[in-house]
């Protein structure tokens, strides 16, 4: 399929949701859900489509207003769903497979709104890319029986950019944003709490311009990734004092820079060294 044109894996992401007739679609507002919600409205038609999102305190505000926008625009119906993961202590422990308690709260509740509406299937961004990461989100879509026309089709995140430039997505371009308990170390608790200074911190580099970065948080530390190009603007005196000043007021204590610059996924470096699924904290094997 990889060796396929994205033409023809854009028509066969077509035949897959021709075949499904009505779908709701786990619409984050990212590049990838975006694009599919976009392809089923195209294919379907919009009254066979149902944008589904979820809130909850990991979706930053700016996310949700995002998403919503999208929806508008693209012209489909949205519901935007309360999820409550953090009932869930599986979920709150934050263990490497932390992705499957709220992917399977989420279908959980899905599954009540497509019985209602008639729906037959619930169809995600993931993409062909995805299906080689570390995904345990991937194993609750499996289970309820969720599919996902581009990984089925063999597009990948750069064609799916591609794409949505032709059919003028405004997310063509987007940085990836998951959730922000992603942010969080594996093994420490997550609370709605921890969520508000991630998304404080991060919102005070997009204020200073870095459209692509991360604040990792481990405890009272935030680890902060920007692009490798643009590590060396962190430490400009004016730049560097006033994000050490916010962020400590923020609640954060330490304040350090990764100087391997940022990259998506990069709290699951741990895993390959022994990081438990049960949330205890990480047994490291040769690193130190």
């Amino acid at each position: 399929m990889s060796d396929q044109p994205a033409g023809a894996k854009l028509n066969k992401a077509r035949e897959i949701l021709s075949s499904l007739q009505r779908v709701a679609v786990a619409f984050s507002g990212g590049v990838d859900s975006t694009f599919v919600l976009k392809l089923a409205v195209e294919t379907l038609g919009s009254e066979n489509v149902l944008a589904l999102t979820g809130k909850s305190p990991s979706i930053a505000a700016t996310e949700l207003e995002e998403a919503r926008r999208l929806a508008a625009d693209i012209g489909v119906e949205q519901m935007v769903i309360e999820t409550r993961e953090f009932d869930d202590p599986n979920y709150l422990a934050n263990p490497t497979n932390r992705c499957y308690f709220c992917k399977t709260e989420l279908y959980d509740r899905a599954a009540t709104i497509l019985a209602s509406r008639g729906l037959r299937t619930m169809v995600n961004g993931t993409n062909a890319d995805d299906l080689g990461d570390f995904r345990p989100g991937l194993a609750a879509a499996a289970e309820h029986s969720v599919r996902s026309p581009c990984a089925e089709a063999g597009l990948t995140k750069a064609e799916i950019r591609v794409l949505s430039a032709e059919m003028g997505l405004s997310t063509h371009d987007k940085p990836a944003s998951p959730c922000l308990s992603s942010r969080v170390q594996y093994g420490e608790a997550i609370t709605p709490e921890k969520l508000r200074m991630i998304e404080r911190a991060e919102a005070l580099l997009h204020k200073l311009g870095f459209r692509e970065c991360r604040v990792r948080h481990h405890n009272k530390l935030a680890r902060i990734e920007v692009p490798l190009d643009r590590i060396g603007e962190l430490a400009e005196t004016k730049v560097r004092t006033r994000l050490e000043a916010e962020l400590r007021e923020i609640g954060y204590q330490y304040v350090t820079l990764d100087l391997s610059g940022f990259r998506s996924g990069s709290m699951n470096e741990v895993i390959a060294f022994g990081e438990r699924q049960d949330g205890r904290p990480p047994v490291m094997k040769g690193r130190v």
